[in-house]
């Protein structure tokens, strides 16, 4: 009886104000480029991303603005640097598809998750369309509105 491999697929991190802030039409996923002390502290889960951003830069796209604090065990002989840029590991066709998405009116690259899959991180990065405030105060409106039909629902 041979043991299995533990596929991964648990969540890391994930950005609930980027669905507060904007509309999300398409999700994509991105592998990144890490260090050995960054993957440790992800495992710890001492990272934050709600504050990161994605940009695109000669023709390759970094996620700025992620915070993964370094665990002290395992980085204690290598010079840290908690919020580096980190390269994005994607296809061309893809790159070309958020480079054209970017350059239209409006859009915006947004982190929305970080996860585990296949013993690999992941970033899953939302094209996104940024919301004014009536449309937050709306999409709060309707939240609201689903909790109390919920409720409804389970007392009858």
């Amino acid at each position: 009886m041979s043991k299995k491999k533990k596929t991964g697929g648990s969540t890391i991190a994930l950005n609930k104000r980027a669905s507060h802030d904007y509309f999300i039409d398409e999700r994509l996923e991105a592998g990144l480029s890490l260090l050995g002390w960054e993957v440790k502290s992800l495992r710890a889960g001492k990272v934050q991303i709600i504050e990161s951003y994605i940009l695109l830069k000669d023709g390759e796209a970094y996620l700025f603005g992620a915070h993964i604090t370094p665990l002290i065990s395992a980085s204690s002989h290598v010079q840290t640097d908690a919020q580096r840029s980190r390269k994005l590991l994607l296809h061309r066709a893809e790159l070309n598809k958020l480079i054209g998405a970017v350059e239209r009116k409006g859009f915006a690259l947004v982190p929305t998750a970080l996860y585990w899959k296949n013993g690999k991180v992941k970033l899953e990065l939302g094209i996104a369309r940024g919301k004014k405030a009536h449309d937050k105060r709306a999409t709060e409106k309707d939240r609201d509105w689903q909790k109390q039909k919920a409720q409804i629902l389970r007392h009858k």
